[in-house]
């Protein structure tokens, strides 16, 4: 593989905790009953925008409220989004593996573009990733892929050299709507269940196999 495209929560890092503590800080400003650390491993995955409305009451979930809602969150989250989020164990050493063998890595997440770039550059730093790309306006949101074509056209590479890495069943979607090799990494938000109903070609319980199907030769 010349490029290896990764989720970003749940797969690289595990932000579960900040987003939730954070959704749920937003949640008690405006009056709102607050949801366990579980519920948020299914309400993200979708976006910002899908996260605040399924955390919002059902009889809330208006444009207008989950606009509100959101653009306070965003403000939050951007400020507090690095509290209690750590990289997987593994996952920094894989990192400068495929980067020291001459692959191209780059980020895919449905988490808008702000935070996906701070989060991404306040624990790997600049120098690993050559593609960074989050939600941002006017671009379908996973599991449409094109997200992942945006990738490959600036990375210069190919669709058959492609492998997209990540933790949900939206994440394999993606990569079989995108044409490329997916694997889905049991280590994050959702169960292996879900990532072989979605058709992930691969499957990795642990950082370091990631490395054994990228680089099957080295």
């Amino acid at each position: 593989m010349q490029l290896v495209i990764f989720d970003l929560d749940g797969t690289l890092l595990n932000t579960i905790d900040d987003l939730a503590t954070c959704a749920n800080h937003i949640l008690r400003e405006f009056g709102y009953p607050e949801h366990s650390k579980d519920a948020y491993r299914y309400f993200v995955g979708n976006g910002i925008a899908k996260l605040i409305e399924r955390a919002l009451p059902e009889v809330d979930r208006n444009p207008a409220r989950i606009a509100e809602v959101m653009e306070r969150f965003k403000i939050y989250y951007f400020g507090n989004g690095t509290e209690l989020t750590k990289p997987y164990p593994g996952i920094p050493e894989l990192l400068k593996e495929l980067f020291h063998r001459g692959v191209v890595l780059a980020v895919a997440s449905n988490k808008y573009q702000e935070a996906t770039r701070k989060l991404v550059r306040h624990y790997f730093g600049n120098e690993l990733f050559k593609i960074v790309l989050g939600q941002r306006e006017g671009v379908p949101v996973k599991p449409n892929p094109a997200i992942v074509y945006e990738i490959i056209s600036l990375a210069g590479t190919e669709q058959k050299e492609t492998l997209y890495v990540g933790d949900t069943g939206i994440d394999m979607q993606t990569a079989k709507s995108s044409g490329v090799v997916s694997t889905g990494v049991t280590w994050g938000f959702r169960s292996r269940t879900e990532l072989e109903e979605n058709g992930a070609v691969y499957i990795a319980d642990r950082p370091d196999e990631i490395l054994r199907i990228a680089c099957p030769d080295s």
